[in-house]
């Protein structure tokens, strides 16, 4: 009988889990209302809408009226990007500022908004994929930054940002600032009340929700002009028809992933940090990537200089281990991740890099399992490469 198959592609997406599913199942059933409609139906649909609202909000220490509910990551931070731009274009901010290790959702956002006027401004990153803060100051420097934008929890290498400290600075210097929350919500505290950012996003399915369903914090006054129109939903802010059963699995979620946080880090951090311990241990030549840096417990990424990612996933899938080369966006890429190019990293030890994320199915017995599958692939792809 064969091994049970790993799972080590948590930041990729996660499993909606069974309190989740049974708290939107009615909403795919007899409370399937519009919650628009004025009958019964429709109102009993309004109100699990409003209090999936509150409860989301309640998550992010946020009013209810600060949660606009989103199809996820990227549609929550190209609203955040060209939304913040585009509304205060005609006031003298033009500047777009963000980092090159960001989601793609923002830097096509960033190029976008270039396309149409905006001077893009690139922060400097260190080696380790940390923000340079003198850099950022110096770029929110002149007063015309429209948006700043950088992600809390890298997804390829896991790096924690200075997000209050860059968030703090944005304010001081007049600029609106964003943060991608979706690595970081239920790894870190999201508190709107006391780090001043003006938009957040979240996405469900990192966290053991549905996917196609997410969340943008919007903080109250804020400037804003909508992607989308023809609806008045949502204030007009994300106009069609709200998904109630998603927005309700997505409160539960987050819920759960409050709760469970702080026990959470702590079991994620000790089985990433044995397995990065044994491969150092066992793969000579091993790159840890933004190891000595401040990171988010579930993400290792690692190359092995002399092989290619392609080669070790497939060996990896066809032993059963599922991880990935990084976002999972980018699949298919023949490309090296801008991420750790944008970090100095050579092309050909960023073609060997393996991203293995932990999360809700991850067990100790997984680690054990994966430190003595990994160094055999990687010894078998070094001697087809002709690498001692």
């Amino acid at each position: 009988m064969p091994p049970a198959p790993i799972y080590l592609d948590h930041a990729a997406t996660t499993p909606v889990r069974p309190e989740v599913l049974e708290a939107m199942t009615p909403y795919f059933g007899p409370r399937f209302g519009n919650p628009s409609s004025t009958h019964r139906w429709g109102r009993e649909a309004r109100a699990a809408l409003d209090e999936a609202r509150e409860r989301v909000a309640q998550c992010l220490h946020a009013a209810p009226d600060e949660v606009c509910f989103t199809s996820g990551g990227t549609e929550s931070d190209n609203l955040a990007v060209l939304g913040a731009w585009r509304s205060l274009k005609a006031h003298g901010k033009r500047a777009v500022v963000t980092s090159p290790t960001e989601h793609k959702a923002v830097l096509v956002a960033a190029h976008q908004a270039a396309k149409e006027g905006a001077e893009e401004r690139i922060l400097a990153v260190a080696a380790s994929g940390a923000v340079d803060l003198a850099d950022a100051e110096a770029k929110l420097a002149p007063g015309d930054v429209a948006i700043a934008s950088v992600m809390w929890v890298n997804n390829e290498t896991g790096v924690l940002q200075p997000i209050a400290e860059l968030a703090a600075l944005a304010k001081a210097r007049g600029a609106l600032f964003h943060t991608d929350a979706v690595q970081a919500f239920g790894k870190v505290e999201v508190d709107a009340t006391t780090i001043p950012f003006d938009f957040a996003s979240v996405s469900g399915h990192k966290l053991g929700a549905a996917k196609g369903i997410g969340c943008f914090y919007i903080r109250r006054g804020t400037s804003l002009e909508p992607l989308f129109f023809g609806g008045s939903q949502d204030r007009g802010r994300r106009p069609g028809t709200e998904n109630v059963a998603m927005a309700v699995g997505l409160a539960r979620a987050m819920e759960l992933a409050i709760v469970e946080r702080e026990a959470h880090w702590h079991e994620l951090e000790a089985m990433r940090d044995a397995l990065e311990a044994a491969l150092r241990e066992r793969v000579p030549g091993l790159v840890v990537h933004s190891a000595g840096a401040a990171r988010a417990p579930h993400i290792l990424n690692v190359s092995v200089p002399g092989t290619d990612s392609e080669s070790l996933l497939m060996a990896l899938d066809l032993q059963g281990v599922a991880a990935s080369s990084g976002s999972a966006c980018q699949s298919g890429s023949v490309t090296p991740s801008h991420v750790l190019s944008a970090m100095g990293i050579p092309a050909e030890i960023a073609n060997a890099a393996v991203r293995m994320s932990f999360g809700s199915l991850s067990t100790p017995d997984d680690v054990t399992r994966v430190a003595e599958l990994f160094p055999a692939l990687v010894a078998k792809a070094r001697g087809l490469a002709g690498i001692a």
